[in-house]
């Protein structure tokens, strides 16, 4: 099988082309930006030990390459007045995924969604200001979605992260 259709580990990052394995250096450059995104070329270089031109060159490299998509700030939910937080599971009609995915997307306090499977076709993360609003998404707008077959719904008591540094 030729290079060009052989998948590599790292994937295609969306360029159509293939994307080798990350390697140490670009590991501890995700790890500290994963931590602190905001961290200028020169204090990543120095606490990754490598020159900042390398340190550009490599986090210009891993944004081309689609293996880092964007920079963020993480919010808190709660001081952000978004107390309520639930998953609500749906199953849907399997030929309407994509109208259904499209319209989640539109709907207002959907955090993050995923096409599963297994029980549930559907995954998606509701934060909401109150109880009263998770009602509305959930009955006034996510069952209305034409496909939508059912929901089943989760509330968050506590939330807490794992390791982040998947790729290490």
């Amino acid at each position: 099988m030729s290079q060009e259709t052989t998948p590599t580990p790292g994937g295609t990052g969306g360029t159509g082309r293939s994307v080798g394995p990350l390697d140490e250096v670009d590991r501890r450059i995700l790890d500290e930006l994963v931590r602190d995104g905001r961290l200028s070329i020169r204090t990543l270089a120095e606490r990754v030990h490598v020159s900042r031109t390398n340190a550009y060159a490599r986090v210009e490299r891993l944004l081309r390459d689609g293996v880092i998509t964007g920079f963020t700030a993480r919010v808190a939910p709660e001081p952000a007045g978004l107390a309520t937080s639930a998953y609500i599971s749906l199953t849907i009609q399997q030929n309407t995924w994509r109208e259904v995915s499209a319209e989640l997307a539109r709907v207002r306090y959907i955090e993050h969604a995923a096409l599963l499977s297994g029980e549930h076709d559907v995954l998606a993360l509701v934060r909401a200001p109150d109880n009263a609003t998770l009602r509305d998404v959930v009955l006034g707008r996510v069952q209305n979605i034409a496909g939508v077959l059912s929901t089943r719904t989760w509330l968050v008591f506590e939330e807490f992260d794992g390791e982040q540094n998947t790729w290490m």
